[in-house]
């Protein structure tokens, strides 16, 4: 059976040393404990254009920007329940839409605009991927979340840890590993809520000395693989400078 879920939120990010982490969470747990999903690691597949539109289009920072991804909580199976997700941010609010799904299902999605169920979700989803000509995974990223909740509060704590990406076997039932996004052993912590902070998380913040901070998985893993394709051909530019000269050198002497 398909079923459809939203949500609707902002999502502040903050990035948290080992030691700010550890300071944060003695306050956090005067008031929230972990949630039924506990300690979960989350992967995600990332669908983007061949020219790489959607994520170019997200590191621009427009007003308006979404993501489409496949996500499992733990290495798949052919029976594992899948999320097939539309994450839409609009000045600053965020909107996620997702259904769920098998991983075989998503092959169909992309291949074919196919995807079980006709509600308004996965018809939301249909429409999606026919504004973009073609479809393909492009990464993906897997990390270990750790979840925060409190009894009757639509507030969540989230922290992030190890984020890793792959650019080769992008599915979510191969393995875990990854190429490192944060050498440094940061913590990134996800603040969820539709309305106010409320006034103790506000103080333990400022306690802590925690500040918000800009960052996309995707979108670093993007730069980082950018990044190493423009040194690559630089230096195969460097090389074919160099073979160059020294053919030319070796005719003159």
């Amino acid at each position: 059976m398909t079923v459809g879920q939203t949500f609707q939120r902002y999502e502040l990010k903050y990035m948290l040393t080992k030691e700010q982490y550890e300071e944060f969470l003695v306050e956090l747990k005067k008031y929230m404990t972990l949630d039924r999903y506990g300690r979960t690691t989350i992967q995600s597949v990332y669908y983007d254009t061949p020219n790489d539109q959607i994520i170019r289009n997200s590191i621009d920072k427009p007003k308006y920007k979404e993501k489409i991804r496949l996500r499992s909580y733990g290495l798949a199976n052919e029976n594992t329940t899948c999320f097939l997700e539309i994450k839409r941010k609009c000045n600053g609010l965020v909107y996620k839409r997702r259904i769920t799904c098998k991983e075989q299902d998503s092959k169909f999605f992309v291949n074919k605009n196919q995807i079980p169920g006709d509600g308004q979700i996965a018809r939301e989803l249909r429409y999606t991927k026919s504004l973009y000509e073609t479809l393909e995974p492009k990464m993906l990223i897997i990390y270990e979340r750790e979840s925060y909740a409190r009894e009757n509060s639509e507030v969540r704590v989230t922290f992030d840890f190890n984020p890793r990406y792959r650019v080769e076997d992008i599915n979510l039932h191969t393995s875990l590993e990854g190429n490192e996004l944060l050498p440094n052993g940061e913590v990134l912590m996800e603040i969820k809520v539709l309305h106010n902070m409320p006034l103790w998380l506000v103080h333990a913040l400022s306690k802590c000395n925690v500040r918000r901070k800009s960052f996309s998985k995707y979108g670093t893993a993007y730069k980082i693989e950018k990044s190493k394709h423009q040194n690559y051909k630089l230096e195969r530019g460097e090389n074919k400078l160099w073979n160059t000269y020294s053919v030319q050198y070796s005719m003159i002497h």
